[in-house]
């Protein structure tokens, strides 16, 4: 499944693929295959993502439109 808020995240800030698959400990070739729905995200690696973006994991999978972290 792809999520539009994850790659417009990683675009609006100018940032590489290989660059947030370092940020998950993966290969930049994986991280495209997550980005673009090849293979499902997995819930580790979400919040991994969420908390580098500083967003909610609702935000990122397009759930809400509020990025906001719910503390």
């Amino acid at each position: 499944m792809v999520f539009p808020n994850i790659k417009n995240l990683r675009e609006d800030r100018d940032l590489r693929q290989r660059e947030l698959a370092a940020v998950l400990s993966v290969s930049q070739n994986t991280y495209s295959q997550y980005e673009n729905g090849v293979i499902e995200w997995t819930a580790n690696n979400l919040i991994k993502l969420a908390d580098y973006y500083d967003v909610s994991v609702d935000y990122l999978l397009g759930r809400t439109n509020n990025p906001s972290v719910n503390r």
